[in-house]
């Protein structure tokens, strides 16, 4: 995930503010933590040490994110900034989908 987002640090590191209303960082916590939900929604056998183990994880990728981003965080996002931002968190609710599956076969 992390070498993902370094491929598409450029797109980041642009200059000025976005045309968003939020900024990189809400964005990026708020379109992870729906997908985390949804996740969680979806897979309704998960017994809650499961939950837990997923919310463990999602803390260390959002904090390595906040680190690769930590510049940018607070400024307004750009619709590309935007859109990358919701293709990470399909990503990550697509790796979690993945290792559900392989957890509950």
């Amino acid at each position: 995930m992390i070498q993902f987002l370094t491929e598409h640090l450029s797109l980041f590191e642009a200059t000025g503010n976005g045309e968003g209303k939020k900024t990189i960082g809400e964005l990026l916590e708020e379109s992870i933590a729906e997908q985390i939900i949804a996740l969680c929604t979806q897979h309704t056998e998960l017994e809650i040490n499961h939950r837990s183990m997923i919310i463990r994880e999602v803390d260390g990728i959002m904090y390595d994110f906040q680190e690769v981003l930590a510049s940018v965080l607070e400024k307004n996002a750009t619709n590309q900034q935007a859109e990358l931002i919701n293709e990470v968190s399909l990503l990550i609710k697509n790796l979690f989908d993945n290792a559900i599956a392989d957890l509950l076969d």
